[in-house]
């Protein structure tokens, strides 16, 4: 796993989702003690956070860019 205190300004879309392909999978296999699923649970947010906000800035990038190309297009 990578140093929990990575922030979002510092860790990728996909080193995010990376890591929580494996917390989903470290927790779907059972067998690991109710404090460590915990701490995996509440990174497993955090990852989930940092990968929302990275959607959410794709797609205000690409609407914004839309909205910025239909006025030319209108033009032609």
């Amino acid at each position: 796993m990578t140093d929990r205190a990575t922030t979002s300004e510092t860790l990728s879309y996909e080193k995010a989702r990376e890591e929580l392909i494996v917390i989903v999978q470290r927790l779907e296999s059972g067998g690991v003690p109710l404090e460590e699923s915990l701490a995996l649970w509440e990174r497993g947010e955090q990852l989930a956070a940092i990968c929302q906000a990275w959607l959410d800035g794709a797609k205000a990038k690409i609407e914004a860019a839309r909205t910025n190309e239909r006025p030319r297009a209108e033009e032609t």
